[in-house]
């Protein structure tokens, strides 16, 4: 397929899947391989950063997404009135962030780390999508195993778990220390 056609087809793809696509499967789409398809990508890529346009094209691993540009957000406020947000509280926070650091996790591991129920933030966290459900451990009861999702990456702005910050030994000690004194409210209640 030659070039031009090639990019307008990607493009084309990106933004009506709305969502991230592997690179092999647009490869397949354009008929090119991996690394033919790889730079052109990479090309558009460069030409929406430096094009005064409302768009950017993302990676997430071995994923490219058309996504709006963060200077554009307020445009898309004032069409939208009232975008959703979501309301994440602390325990849902913590939550997520055990969810983040251990994955894959089940449910009973986060609960023995925080020392309560978790089942209300978990189900918030999969209602806005920041956690997915990653499969079954393979131990009685066959218990799901937690993950996030490339929402969560794009909500925290970074591309891979790699990039999430390095958690501080004071920090953890404070934050069991935090999840002890919470369970022992509880069984003071």
């Amino acid at each position: 397929m030659e070039r031009t056609r090639a990019e307008a087809v990607l493009e084309a793809v990106l933004f009506t899947m709305g969502d991230s696509v592997e690179v092999k499967s647009l490869a397949d789409v354009i008929e090119e391989d991996v690394k033919v398809t790889k730079e052109i990508l990479k090309e558009m890529e460069q030409r929406y950063a430096q094009e005064d346009r409302g768009i950017a094209l993302v990676w997430f691993d071995d994923a490219v997404q058309l996504c709006t540009k963060s200077e554009m957000y307020e445009y898309l406020i004032k069409i939208a009135k009232a975008p959703r947000k979501m309301a994440l509280t602390d325990t849902v926070l913590e939550t997520l962030s055990i969810i983040a650091y251990k994955q894959p996790i089940t449910r009973a591991e986060i609960e023995r780390i925080r020392g309560v129920s978790c089942d209300h933030a978990i189900n918030k966290l999969l209602e806005y999508d920041l956690v997915t459900e990653l499969g079954r451990l393979n131990a009685p009861g066959r218990p799901l195993l937690f993950g996030t999702t490339e929402q969560f990456l794009r909500s925290f702005g970074v591309k891979s778990l790699e990039e999430l910050p390095e958690l501080n030994p004071v920090q953890v000690e404070e934050f069991k220390q935090q999840a002890e004194a919470e369970v022992q409210m509880q069984l003071d209640i």
